[in-house]
């Protein structure tokens, strides 16, 4: 695998529906009702709609790299942080650039952006070439 600064990871874009969602946070045994109790998310909380949960944006995160990795690389750490909610309804697009090759380990910058085209989920990724 030739890597280079500069690279672009594939977009990858996401809208994720109320199923998907109370699936994601059952899994996790987040029983937060910002997640699947829209009338509580608007009226108490006062989001407008369901809250897309901060894991799965990590989640998304880690897959475009490991998607563009494939069997030629590993992810060896990820760190990110979520910056704003995102909602039911939106689409997300998950992407990033190579920042820097050093022998066989490349650093990604990664990112949740919204519609907006505001980044709600910055990340920076490290991987080992293998292949």
């Amino acid at each position: 695998m030739n890597v280079a600064v500069g690279d672009a990871l594939p977009e990858q874009f996401h809208t994720p529906d109320n199923v998907q969602l109370m699936l994601y946070n059952a899994a996790l045994w987040n029983g937060h009702r910002i997640h699947f109790d829209e009338p509580y998310a608007k009226e108490v909380e006062g989001y407008p709609g369901l809250v897309i949960a901060g894991p799965l944006l990590g989640d998304w995160l880690n897959q475009v790299v490991e998607l563009w990795l494939g069997e030629s690389g590993r992810l060896t750490k990820i760190e990110y942080s979520n910056r704003a909610a995102s909602y039911i309804g939106e689409t997300l697009t998950a992407g990033g650039n190579v920042t820097a090759v050093e022998g066989n380990t490349i650093t990604i910058e990664v990112y949740i952006k919204n519609e907006d085209g505001d980044v709600i989920a910055p990340c920076v990724a490290t991987a080992e070439i293998i292949a």
